[in-house]
């Protein structure tokens, strides 16, 4: 992507806002004024390289969204622009401003993040909880740091015992609960009650009766991946015959690049039956026949030429909970990747097979679904 041309009459900020337009797809533009004035030129060169090796984009997104906090937080902290490389004292306060112990800071007001600078990251939208930051955002950021570190061709203190220490040390004297991305999995009984509210022949329950099928029923596919599926990636399969003779429609989903895997293989996943129907009935209702398969509707029943945010799949899943009675604050879109291993589970479908499905690479983490799933029930739980 070649770079915008510069206008001498620019600001510097404003050249960075002009600058930031030309990868606008993959950042969050909502907010692209503030980052030309946080971000330095530098930065904006980074983004726009990596846009140009091809990164994912919500992978590009989350290192955007990442590397704004910290520029923030860096000149909220120090008074200055965040330096390349960052020195090993800035990472070891980084992480002493993150994650701190609520108990010693109520008697010690100096202990964790700075009064100045949680109101000043609070007055810009980057900090919105009251208390230390969860562990695996600590270090996703230190991670995404690192990377962009590496990315400008320095070398940073990352893994530096010292640092690896402090996040060790830190993390153990404030025990978490570990909750998880959906409190509740949407499991088949909670599907169908959501599936239900998508009754009428309205385009509106039409798709999202395709979003949620399509979703569970592709192995719990991420809430990226539904929004960014294309018809490009459909394949007619040979339709299943069953026991009584009939057949069930088929179909392919060939995933490219997603958060597991680079793209260079052909993973593929399948869809039979019902959720071919509810697909098809979508892509026939909106007229879609190539580009973006799920896509926004306006006001008076358009349908958008542009692909769904991420986010609004999760605003579907919480919209169709809330109409069926259940409580949104307990589903995320997330709950249906949960929900459709531990359905499995609850199906009597070996763990191998499941997987196959949903492309899970880690045995350990697919597995602790199962666990969940029969813990309460299993004969471990009823020794006496």
């Amino acid at each position: 992507m070649a770079p915008p041309r510069k206008s001498a009459s620019l600001s510097g900020v404003e050249r960075r806002a002009v600058e930031l337009d030309t990868i606008a797809s993959v950042l969050p533009i909502d907010r692209r004024d503030e980052l030309a004035e946080l971000l330095t030129d530098s930065d904006v060169e980074t983004l726009r390289h990596l846009v140009n090796e091809g990164m994912g984009a919500n992978t590009l997104r989350a290192i955007t969204s990442d590397l704004a906090y910290i520029e923030a937080w860096a000149l909220a902290a120090t008074k200055r622009s965040l330096p390349w490389p960052a020195p090993e004292a800035l990472l070891l306060k980084f992480v002493a401003q993150h994650l701190w112990d609520p108990q010693k800071r109520a008697t010690d007001p100096d202990h964790g993040m700075p009064a100045d600078v949680v109101d000043n990251l609070r007055g810009q939208g980057f900090l919105k909880s009251t208390g230390p930051h969860a562990p695996a955002t600590v270090r996703r950021r230190l991670a995404n740091w690192s990377t962009l570190t590496k990315w400008r061709g320095l070398d940073g203190a990352f893994a530096s015992p010292p640092l690896k220490s402090a996040i060790r040390l830190a993390v153990r004297a404030v025990p978490r609960k570990r909750t998880r991305k959906s409190a509740k999995a949407v499991t088949g009984d909670i599907l169908a009650k959501m599936l239900a509210t998508c009754s009428t022949n309205s385009l509106r329950d039409v798709r999202d009766l395709a979003i949620l099928m399509v979703a569970f029923a592709s192995g719990g596919r991420r809430r990226s991946e539904i929004a960014g599926l294309r018809v490009e990636q459909l394949t007619e399969e040979a339709p299943i015959e069953v026991a009584d003779g009939s057949t069930l429609p088929s179909l392919a989903i060939h995933l490219g690049r997603t958060k597991s895997t680079n793209g260079e293989e052909d993973d593929v996943v399948y869809l039979t039956g019902r959720p071919v129907e509810a697909l098809r009935a979508w892509l026939a209702a909106a007229k879609v026949d190539r580009g973006s398969v799920f896509r926004g509707i306006g006001r008076w029943g358009t349908v958008s030429k542009r692909a769904l945010d991420p986010q609004s799949v999760n605003a579907i899943l919480k919209q169709r909970a809330e109409l069926a009675g259940l409580d949104p604050g307990e589903f995320s879109a997330h709950g249906l990747r949960s929900g459709y291993l531990t359905e499995a589970a609850n199906r009597g479908i070996p763990l191998p097979e499941a997987m196959e499905q949903s492309r899970h690479r880690s045995v350990q983490q697919a597995s602790s679904y199962y666990n969940n799933a029969t813990r309460r029930s299993g004969r471990a739980a009823r020794m006496l």
